[in-house]
């Protein structure tokens, strides 16, 4: 296995991409680094997210406890951004995800975000279900 930073988007055991937009750009005319955010934010929704196979539990809700950013490259407009997502670690009530942005091909910035599940009723986190667990653990990821 590589190391996290080294990881090809074709290595992420999730794949998706986001549409880039001209509003997404500033006035550098690259695509702000705020939105680099809503890339990622992409890519934990489609991968968490799925009628078919609700990870959530009943009013629970995920909430992010930990967002670490960190950007490479800029990304330009017009294209497409590449999202890959894997799981870092699987907790009692909460998941690590680490996430790669790519475009034509190239990591344009990398994120490890922690992830917690809370009851909408308490406020407080409440532990994912042994579906949720064994899901995520399927798209886990090491590195060196």
């Amino acid at each position: 296995m590589t190391a996290l930073q080294d990881l090809r988007f074709e290595q992420f055991p999730f794949r998706t991409f986001d549409k880039l937009r001209y509003s997404d750009t500033d006035r550098q005319g690259h695509v702000n680094n705020a939105v680099f955010s809503t890339f990622l934010e992409t890519g934990r929704v489609e991968f968490l997210y799925d009628a078919v196979r609700p990870l959530l539990a009943v009013q629970a809700a995920f909430v992010i406890a930990n967002l670490n950013l960190q950007f490479v490259s800029e990304i330009r407009w017009p294209g497409q951004v590449d999202i890959g997502t894997a799981v870092l670690r699987v907790g009692t009530s909460s998941l690590g995800l680490y996430q790669g942005l790519f475009q034509d091909g190239r990591r344009v910035a990398s994120a490890e975000t922690v992830i917690v599940q809370m009851d909408e009723q308490t406020r407080k986190s409440c532990p994912l279900s042994q579906e949720a667990r064994d899901f995520l653990s399927r798209h886990l990821i090491t590195a060196d």
